[in-house]
C-alpha cells in the first residue's frame, strides 16, 4: 500500500496535524490512565479500520509493558475477563463515541454513567478527547491509505 497524500507536506494539513498531536500530548498528560488511553486508541482504530493507529497504539502499550493477552483481548472485550470494571467503562463509551451515528441520539445516558462511576470529571474530559482524536487520526490514515508495521515505541513522543 502507498500513502496518496504526504499530510505533512500540505501547508494547511500539516497545521491541523501539529494542533491533533498537541492536543494528544495534553490528553497524554491528563490523569487518565496510561493503559486505558492505549486501549481506547486500540479499539476506536479496530473499529474504524486504521492499521496505522493500531500499529501505534499496540507496540506503545507492549513498550509500556502491556500483555500480548490484553493486547489480542481487546477486539473482544466483552467476553474477556482480562479488563477492569473501569477499562470496560473506557472500552464501550469509546465503542459507543465512535459508532456514534449508530444509535439514534447518540451516545446512551447509561453508557455515560457507568464510565463516570470509574473516572471522575478531568479523567472523563480527557477521555472524550482521546476518543474525538483518535477517531479524527483514524479517519485521516484511512482516507490517505497510511501504510502501517514500520511505526517504532516512542517514536511521535
Amino acid at each position: 500500500m502507498n500513502v496518496r497524500l504526504n499530510l505533512f507536506g500540505q501547508e494547511s494539513a500539516a497545521k491541523v496535524l501539529n494542533s491533533l498531536i498537541t492536543a494528544g500530548k495534553a490528553v497524554s498528560a491528563s490523569p487518565l490512565p496510561s493503559v486505558t488511553q492505549e486501549l481506547v486508541g486500540i479499539r476506536a482504530s479496530q473499529i474504524n479500520g486504521c492499521g496505522r493507529c493500531i500499529d501505534i497504539h499496540t507496540k506503545d502499550a507492549t513498550a509500556a509493558g502491556e500483555t500480548a493477552l490484553r493486547l489480542h483481548m481487546v477486539a473482544v472485550w466483552r467476553e474477556a475477563t482480562v479488563f477492569t470494571d473501569a477499562e470496560r467503562a473506557a472500552l464501550e463509551l469509546t465503542e459507543q463515541g465512535t459508532r456514534i451515528t449508530d444509535a439514534a441520539g447518540g451516545v446512551p445516558d447509561e453508557v455515560w454513567a457507568n464510565a463516570a462511576k470509574y473516572y471522575d470529571e478531568e479523567q472523563l474530559a480527557a477521555l472524550v478527547s482521546l476518543i474525538a482524536l483518535i477517531n479524527a487520526f483514524n479517519r485521516m490514515n484511512v482516507i490517505i491509505q497510511q501504510p502501517a508495521g514500520d511505526y517504532r515505541p516512542g517514536q511521535f513522543a
